[in-house]
């Protein structure tokens, strides 16, 4: 008969997965309930002796269908029996069904639990603080971790009450729970390993959390960065293949002078560009984190040795150059690295969405828009209207980019939200950064490949499109003048005539001066104003 641990005690059970467990139905006789042994004792902290006569008989179906019982200062609770986390991971289960967005979905931030787990136990294992024993086990368990190994047991979910206490004790329980197996012995040992007295040690929720979600969040950075540089240089190199394409640039979405489609494309890859360096320089605000200051920055229950040691063993891990924040009672209550990192990717989306803006219009038509560039068809466009295509890549990048922006907003309330020495609404916080990074990359990889790569430029319709402009004038106006250039513009539009055809009747030009002053090279770049 298998055994399994009753926090700080040990219970039998008959059965081994909570797979098993829940194909089985209330349907199961009450007999084999009762066929459990009737006095296997239960012992813990506040009980030294009971019986399964004790349990009541939701408890006693619970042993029977593949579970077993940990017990907090709450009580008792049943808990899959091949699951690796524990009884306060159960209770947040059983609590917050909000997002059904669960801490998995972030591999990110489970590897930056399990550094910063990792890094603690190394400090407390050589301040003489954790036996040998148990440091190997955490350090094995939190090696899994980063290999991505049982990230499917991050289970609560990214918005929770209590401050992301939830969100560390999933991970102190799984972590124990991995390291008791290490150790060949039973889930839920806990007299061997515990969540708390081990596993946590010398920490809070308070700095362990926050200090895992800038690891996480800087593990995130190359993703990000990536797929950005990645992006832009797609809008470079077509900017280089667009380089002659001469084609009307537009203010107010009124026509108004030439330009090349290259150096429209040029101006989406430089803006994107720029971003990367910004990224860069908010990297430097996540280094500083309050591992060490435990509950609210004072650093009570922890050796004065240990912050040192655990940043450093962290930094070391981690390959980021992690550093003590100057007051950890202030690092402690401030999300004001948090707001501001948030507000760059809160940038960078408004910069998306506008770029796909004139991607849509752009590429409008075919017939009775500007059709002055041609996106790849993604899919059929409408159920009603036959041969319809839609822009659907840039609208799904203009949506995300709505998202993030939402995102930020309700960060930075979450942020204002902080009372004292402690602000109780970092899950959210960490939920909407992490979110914020995944959608943006993933968007910018797809706008990349599934739209950007394969744009082409309608040149006839350009070309077409600046002849018959009246924004043309403004390249003659330095020599005929402004009064002639207004009135030249003014026939154009009422009698439909172009600007050339007037300028020539006229005779306010020759041809020759016309064909220099119209070349893509002089209406495109600056130029003297005199021969």
């Amino acid at each position: 008969m298998a055994l399994v641990g009753v926090v700080l005690g040990w219970l039998p059970l008959t059965t081994s997965t909570a797979i098993q467990a829940q194909q089985c139905t209330s349907a199961r006789s009450s007999a084999q309930v009762n066929s459990l042994p009737e006095a296997t004792p239960v012992s813990n902290a506040s009980t030294t002796s009971s019986s399964l006569t004790d349990l009541n008989y939701a408890e006693r179906e619970a042993l029977a269908n593949g579970f077993r019982l940990e017990k907090d200062l709450l009580g008792r609770e049943p808990v899959p029996s091949d699951a690796y986390y524990g009884i306060q991971t159960q209770r947040a289960l059983n609590n917050f069904h909000l997002s059904g967005v669960p801490l998995s979905h972030f591999p990110r931030l489970v590897e930056g639990l399990a550094l910063v787990k990792a890094a603690a136990a190394e400090a407390n294992h050589a301040l003489g603080y954790l036996e040998t024993r148990e440091h190997d086990a955490i350090q094995h368990a939190c090696a899994r971790l980063m290999n991505g190994d049982h990230h499917n047991q991050f289970v609560v979910d990214m918005i929770q009450g209590g401050a992301g206490t939830s969100t560390n004790m999933n991970a102190n329980e799984v972590i124990a729970n991995l390291g008791l197996e290490y150790l060949g012995l039973e889930k839920g040992d806990y007299q061997q390993l515990h969540p708390n007295n081990h596993v946590n040690m010398a920490q809070s929720t308070n700095d362990a959390y926050p200090t895992a979600i800038r690891v996480g969040l800087l593990r995130s950075h190359s993703m990000l960065v990536d797929a950005l540089s990645e992006l832009a240089n797609a809008f470079a190199t077509k900017a280089l293949e667009f380089d002659d394409v001469v084609k009307m640039g537009r203010t107010q979405l009124q026509d108004a002078v030439p330009m090349t489609l290259g150096q429209e494309f040029r101006a989406f890859a430089n803006t994107l560009r720029e971003d990367v360096e910004r990224i860069a320089n908010l990297n430097e605000l996540l280094k500083e984190v309050n591992l060490g200051g435990t509950a609210i920055g004072t650093g009570i229950n922890a050796d004065p040795r240990y912050s040192a040691l655990a940043i450093e063993a962290l930094a070391r891990r981690s390959s980021i150059d992690f550093r003590p924040a100057s007051d950890l009672v202030e690092a402690t209550s401030d999300m004001g690295a948090f707001v501001l990192f948030h507000g760059m990717l809160k940038r960078l989306a408004v910069k998306l969405s506008k770029i796909c803006n004139d991607l849509r219009l752009l590429s409008s038509g075919p017939r009775t828009g500007f059709n002055e560039i041609n996106l790849l068809p993604q899919q059929p466009g409408s159920s009603i209207m036959p041969g319809k295509v839609n822009p659907v890549i840039p609208e799904a990048v203009n949506q995300v980019a709505f998202d993030v922006i939402g995102n930020d907003t309700a960060l930075t309330m979450a942020a204002e939200a902080g009372q004292l020495q402690l602000n109780v609404m970092e899950p959210l916080i960490a939920y909407k950064l992490f979110d914020s990074i995944r959608q943006l990359s993933r968007a910018m990889t797809m706008l990349r490949n599934r739209c950007v790569i394969g744009i082409t430029a309608n040149r006839d319709r350009c070309a077409e499109l600046v002849n018959n402009s009246i924004g043309l004038i403004t390249a003659l106006n330095p020599y005929i003048g402004y009064d002639n250039a207004t009135r030249i513009a003014k026939e154009a539009l009422v009698s439909g005539r172009s600007v050339l055809e007037l300028v020539r009747e006229e005779g306010l030009l020759d041809d020759a001066r016309l064909e220099a002053l119209l070349s893509p090279q002089a209406m495109t770049r600056p130029r003297q104003m005199k021969d």
